[in-house]
């Protein structure tokens, strides 16, 4: 008996069509201040100093590291 290539359907599927795309990818709007990059629904903060965007998840940083601000914790 004469030994059968066989192959998944998946794998004739990816040959003949390429990898699906299994993740919708969100849409870019930019980069930050950092470099980091910004999706559409990103919550974002604008210095209107410098025109810079930070993503607000940076803004703690953003501020100490700009305007020298400083976070503590009350005692």
């Amino acid at each position: 008996m004469p030994k059968e290539d066989i192959e998944h359907q998946v794998i004739s599927q990816t040959i003949k069509t390429g990898y699906p795309n299994l993740v919708a990818q969100p849409e870019h709007a930019g980069i930050d201040f950092y470099g980091h990059e910004i999706l559409i629904g990103d919550s974002i903060v604008m210095d209107p100093s410098t025109g810079e965007i930070v993503l607000k998840e940076n803004l703690e940083g953003y501020l100490s590291e700009v305007y020298g601000f400083s976070f503590k914790k009350a005692e």
